[in-house]
């Protein structure tokens, strides 16, 4: 095997002498026949010391080759690089211990005598043309090829090729290859490193930038106005609610000072030394233009390398403040419909009892007429009984008015032309009316019909007036105004909030005059039963309160608008009667016969000097025994046989003990303990033929129907006159006298 050429690795260019570069002896001088010997010894000596000269040389060459044939057998043993010297047909010459560490590891692994074998399928291809590249031109290069050692050891490196030509003694030089392999494999590791440090730092921007985007929007679309501050308090964050609540474009407030928006909150920011958030609470904020809002503010401080950032959240309590005052509204309004409804309670309890006492007075007061027939027309007796009957009228009335107040059922309503009504009313008013007053009415033509009790609205319509012409009158001057307008409305959704309307349509009917009006504290106590700010004696103070109980019952709502020295303005609101509402009753009553009452037309009473061929027995029962001793009294003046009793058990064990004794039973509704319903009850029971009245000061539409479920036949409001009383007795007898 020839060596190869390595004068490359030689950086002097020195090259062992060879037997062409070697020098040759010196030719001999030609020989002078006839010479002295002594001349030839001569030359003799001198070629010697020629040859050995040259010998010298010669030495030293050989000693330079052989020196720097070890330099490179040791630099091409322990360069820490894979070299290998390849010959044209692949097979590996020559490799120093590097290379077998690469490529043959371990004795099991194949040995190092071909390259190409080494060489990954993919990357053959280029390795070949690499070489043919060096045959070429000398040297060339392959990047990152992968040498398949074994099945699981892999290196990845740099393939550097040079062409050598290797001398012979004879023949041409032999063409071969040195080839270096540099491993790359830790430079590919710290490239791999580099770039997942590459990539992840580069997905930590893109977090960080999207990360900066979401709170910019965050900030953007927040509810509250967020400012950001400098350590020198100018603005450098003002989002888009702060533009809008301070009514200033981010633009402008930029770079401004943070008390131009915010006096106190400037003040506070001293705080930034003593914690990193403060609640400054409800402070006075000014916009652009001057104008003052009150906002609810909290900062943040915070602590950088640069300085100190504060951000500023600035919420708007206007809204809150509105939703407080009109909570506070409707709150009150609850408490002025729970306190109406509690003295409603409480008036219908009293009109009970006191209508037991005006019965009993207004039936003594009949006795004590009859009694007094005899007397003279003028008498005094006589006179003082028409007072105290004339009274006790009235206080009838006033109790009928606080009845109206304090009824919770509904009314039996149905369709009625409110411009009828007001027409009607309107008569009525021009008769009563001072001279001095005016009256305008202002109806909207084609008015819609209402869903109401006529005589309610127009119960409701008069009371209006009369406080207004009391109004007028009270302020010291006889003259003045009363303007009664009507007009088809759809109340807003405040209005409808605050009076508790429905989404519908309404029939406005408006009452204003032109009176002192009213202050706030007046306002909060007009419709409260029995106050009045009128002198004693002028009025009871039921008007308004009648007028609300009417709108309660139905499903209307009343306001008021009243300033002092301008009047006072009252809105009634009547829901508008729908085809269906118009098609049926309101209050379509049960499929039964109704109760005869005492609105009805009685039948003719009979004469007080008649007595009934036969003495029918009537048995009275109620928990009042001064009304029961009137009824007795009054039924047997009649020609009636009367059982009264106080106590309901009492009555059932009597008609128990004897049904048949009796020809007619008339029961009080409430009694302590009892219900007249339930009496009513046992007496069907007892005797189903035995007609049944029931008598009751505050009828509802409940008490109705039981009754009549019960099967009553009659329903007696008290206190009624005692012509009434007794055509009601006497129509239920003869209604069922088998004779």
């Amino acid at each position: 095997m020839s060596e190869p050429d390595l004068s490359f690795l030689d950086p002097a260019g020195r090259q062992p002498a060879t037997a062409e570069h070697m020098p040759r002896p010196p030719a001999s001088p030609p020989r002078t026949p006839g010479a002295p010997a002594e001349g030839l010894v001569a030359e003799l000596r001198a070629y010697q010391a020629e040859l050995e000269n040259q010998n010298k040389v010669l030495r030293y060459s050989q000693t330079v080759a052989e020196s720097a044939y070890e330099r490179f057998e040791t630099l091409f043993a322990s360069v820490p690089l894979a070299l290998m010297v390849v010959d044209d047909h692949d097979m590996v010459v020559q490799a120093n211990s590097m290379a077998h560490r690469s490529f043959q590891p371990t004795e099991r692994d194949r040995p190092l005598t071909a390259l190409m074998p080494f060489v990954c399928p993919q990357d053959a291809a280029r390795v070949r043309e690499a070489f043919a590249q060096a045959q070429d031109l000398g040297h060339s290069e392959v990047k990152e090829v992968v040498f398949t050692i074994s099945d699981t050891t892999r290196i990845t490196g740099d393939l550097h090729i040079a062409h050598i030509e290797a001398p012979q003694t004879s023949g041409p030089p032999l063409s071969q290859f040195l080839c270096a392999v540099i491993d790359q494999g830790p430079l590919l590791a710290e490239r791999q490193a580099l770039q997942h440090s590459a990539e992840t730092l580069q997905q930590r921007n893109e977090q960080i930038r999207a990360s900066e985007k979401r709170l910019e929007a965050v900030i953007n679309s927040a509810l509250d106005a967020i400012i950001c501050v400098d350590q020198h308090q100018r603005i450098t964050v003002f989002n888009p609610t702060a533009a809008a609540l301070f009514q200033c474009s981010a633009s402008d407030a930029l770079g401004s000072t943070l008390d131009r928006f915010l006096p106190d909150a400037a003040q506070a920011l001293a705080f930034a030394q003593l914690t990193t958030q403060a609640l400054l609470g409800e402070m006075t904020a000014l916009t652009a233009s001057g104008k003052e809002l009150a906002v609810e503010v909290s900062v943040s401080f915070e602590r950088h390398a640069d300085g100190e950032t504060t951000t500023v959240f600035a919420r708007d309590l206007t809204g809150r403040k509105k939703a407080e005052a009109h909570r506070n509204e409707l709150e009150a309004q609850l408490r002025e419909s729970h306190k109406m409804q509690a003295v409603g309670t409480m008036a219908g309890g009293i009109a009970h009892d006191f209508n037991n006492i005006l019965g009993a007075i207004l039936g003594n007061v009949e006795l004590a007429k009859a009694d007094c027939a005899t007397h003279a027309p003028g008498s005094p007796v006589l006179e003082s009984l028409l007072e105290i009957d004339k009274a006790g009228r009235r206080a009838r009335d006033l109790v009928r008015q606080i009845l109206t107040f304090s009824r919770n059922e509904p009314p039996q309503r149905s369709a009625v032309s409110l411009a009828e009504v007001v027409h009607d009313t309107e008569r009525l008013l021009r008769v009563t009316l001072p001279p001095a007053i005016e009256l305008h009415m202002q109806l909207q033509a084609g008015l819609p019909p209402v869903l109401a009790d006529a005589t309610q609205v127009e119960q409701a319509l008069l009371n209006l007036c009369t406080n207004a012409v009391h109004a007028i009158q009270g302020q010291g001057s006889e003259r003045g105004s009363i303007h009664v307008e009507a007009a088809t409305v759809q109340p807003d959704q405040r209005l409808s909030e605050r009076l508790g309307l429905a989404s519908i349509d309404y029939v406005a009917l408006t009452v204003r005059d032109s009176g002192p009006g009213m202050d706030a504290a007046t306002l909060e106590r007009i419709f409260e039963p029995f106050f009045t700010t009128k002198p004693v004696g002028q009025g009871t103070g039921l008007g308004l309160a009648v007028v609300h109980g009417v709108m309660r019952t139905h499903e209307g709502g009343v306001d008021v608008q009243s300033t002092p020295g301008q009047g006072s303005r009252f809105t009634l609101y009547f829901p508008v009667a729908t085809s269906a509402t118009t098609a049926a009753p309101a209050n379509p009553a049960p499929q039964a016969p109704p109760l005869a009452t005492e609105a009805a037309a009685p039948a003719p009473a009979a004469p007080s000097s008649s007595t009934p061929a036969k003495k029918h027995h009537v048995m009275y029962v109620d928990d009042d025994q001064a009304l029961v001793f009137l009824v007795q009294r009054l039924l047997r003046r009649r020609g009636y046989e009367v059982s009264g009793f106080t106590d309901p058990h009492e009555a059932t064990a009597a008609l128990r003990a004897a049904p048949q004794r009796y020809d007619l039973l008339v029961t009080d509704y409430n009694m302590p303990g009892f219900c007249g319903v339930d009496l009513v009850r046992e007496a069907r029971l007892i005797r189903p033929d035995l007609p049944v009245a029931l008598a009751s000061g505050y009828v509802t539409a409940e008490i109705e129907q039981a009754a009549l479920a019960e099967g009553a036949q009659a329903l007696i409001h008290k206190p009624n006159d005692v012509e009434e009383l007794c055509a009601t007795v006497q129509r239920l007898i003869v209604g069922h006298d088998p004779a």
